[in-house]
C-alpha cells in the first residue's frame, strides 16, 4: 500500500535524523524537522503505523524509531535527494581515479633512471596509446545553479574532468538528459566519428542544449588527442660523459640536445617490428643524423589495456650489447608482469 505524502515526511525525517545522530527518533523531534502542523500525538500514531507496515523498528518500549532495511530502501528509491558534489570533492575523486596511471609514469620513470644507472647509458621510455582510443561514459556532474563538471572515461580507463561554466542555469534532469544524449551518441566513437556525430546532430538539438553538448565532446576530443599521444622520457643523458667517444663536448653536445628534446616529438626510432620483443640499430641503421655513430637498443613491454611500451638504451657504438640486452631483456620481462597486477599505492610505495 503506497504511503500517504505525510508519512513520507515523517519517515524520510526519522532517516536523515538517525544517519545523523545514530540516536532514535521521537515525536518531538519529527515535529521540529518536517514542521507539520499537527498534534505530535498524530505523528505518534504515523509512527506506529509505519512500525506495523515494516519501515520502523521501535528499539526499547519508551524510546523512538529508528529505520528498518525496508525503511532504508523506499528512502534511497523514493524520498532522499540527489545531492550536488563540491568541486573539491569530484577533484579528490577522479584523482583517485587517475591514480593507476599515475603509479604507471612513476614506475617507468623510476624504471628508466636505474636501468641508466645500471648500464651507464642515457635511457628512454615510451608508452605508446592504442591505435583506437574512444570514450567508454560520460559524466556530468552539478556543482553549483550555472556551472558543471564533465567527466570523461576512456576504454583504456583514463579519466578525465573539465568545469564548465554556463551563461544560464540548468536544472538537474536537463544535465541528466545531456548527460544521456552524450552516451547514447557518443562513447565507442573515434575523435574523426566524434565530430562527424556532433555535426549530424546540430539540425536536430534546441541551440542552448547544443552549445553545452559541443563543449563536452570537444574537451573528449582533446582528452582523446592528449592520450593517443605517445609518452617519451628520458633519464640519464649526462652519462655520455663518462665514454671516451663524447668527451669532446663538441661531439657529446649535439646528441646530447637531441635526446633532451622530448618536447618536439618522439626522437628516436621507438617502434619495433610486429613479432620482434627486442631491436639493435646500429650506427648507420638509424635513419636521423644525430644517431649515426651510436647504437640503439630497445626492448617492448606490455602495459595492458591494448597498450605497449618501449624501454631502450643509447650509447657508443661500442656499448657491451650482451650487458645492455640482458639487463634490458629482464627490465622490460618485470614491467609487462607488474603491469599485469596492480599498481601499488603511493602509501605501499613509501614504506
Amino acid at each position: 500500500m503506497a504511503l500517504s505524502d505525510r508519512k513520507k515526511r515523517i519517515l524520510r525525517a526519522i532517516v536523515e535524523s538517525y544517519i545523523t545522530t545514530a540516536e532514535p527518533v521521537g515525536s518531538k523531534a519529527v515535529s521540529e524537522l518536517t514542521g507539520l502542523d499537527v498534534s505530535t500525538a498524530t505523528i505518534r500514531n504515523e509512527m506506529a503505523d509505519l512500525t506495523e507496515q515494516g519501515y520502523l523498528e521501535q528499539p526499547h518500549t519508551s524510546a523512538g524509531r529508528v529505520p528498518s532495511p525496508a525503511g532504508y530502501r523506499l528512502y534511497v528509491n523514493e524520498l532522499m535527494d540527489r545531492q550536488q558534489l563540491t568541486l573539491q570533492e569530484t577533484q579528490r575523486i577522479n584523482e583517485a581515479l587517475d591514480l593507476k596511471m599515475e603509479e604507471l609514469d612513476r614506475v617507468i620513470d623510476r624504471a628508466g633512471r636505474v636501468l641508466s644507472q645500471l648500464s651507464d647509458y642515457p635511457v628512454f621510455t615510451m608508452a605508446a596509446a592504442k591505435e583506437r582510443l574512444t570514450v567508454k561514459r560520460f559524466d556530468l556532474l552539478m556543482v553549483e545553479d550555472d556551472a558543471f563538471i564533465a567527466v570523461v572515461m576512456t576504454d583504456n580507463s583514463i579519466v578525465k574532468n573539465k568545469l564548465i561554466r554556463m551563461s544560464g542555469q540548468l536544472s538537474e534532469p536537463q544535465l541528466q538528459m545531456l548527460s544521456a544524449v552524450l552516451n547514447s551518441s557518443f562513447t565507442g566513437l573515434s575523435r574523426e566519428e566524434m565530430a562527424q556525430a556532433l555535426d549530424k546532430l546540430e539540425t536536430r538539438t534546441a541551440p542552448g542544449a547544443f552549445q553545452l553538448i559541443a563543449l563536452v565532446v570537444e574537451f573528449a576530443i582533446e582528452v582523446l588527442e592528449s592520450q593517443g599521444q605517445q609518452k617519451f622520457r628520458t633519464a640519464g643523458i649526462t652519462h655520455l660523459l663518462e665514454h671516451p667517444e663524447y668527451r669532446s663536448l663538441d661531439k657529446a653536445k649535439p646528441l646530447m640536445a637531441y635526446l633532451s628534446d622530448e618536447g618536439e616529438g618522439t626522437p628516436l626510432p621507438v617502434a619495433l617490428d610486429p613479432g620482434k620483443s627486442m631491436d639493435i640499430l646500429i650506427g648507420p641503421e638509424n635513419v636521423n643524423d644525430a644517431l649515426k655513430d651510436t647504437s640503439v637498443v630497445m626492448a617492448s613491454y606490455d602495459i595492458g589495456d591494448n597498450m605497449r611500451g618501449v624501454i631502450g638504451v643509447v650509447g657508443p657504438t661500442r656499448m657491451d650489447y650482451a650487458k645492455v640486452t640482458a639487463r634490458l631483456s629482464y627490465f622490460a620481462d618485470s614491467l609487462t608482469r607488474m603491469f599485469g597486477k596492480e599498481l601499488p599505492s603511493p602509501e605501499d610505495s613509501e614504506e
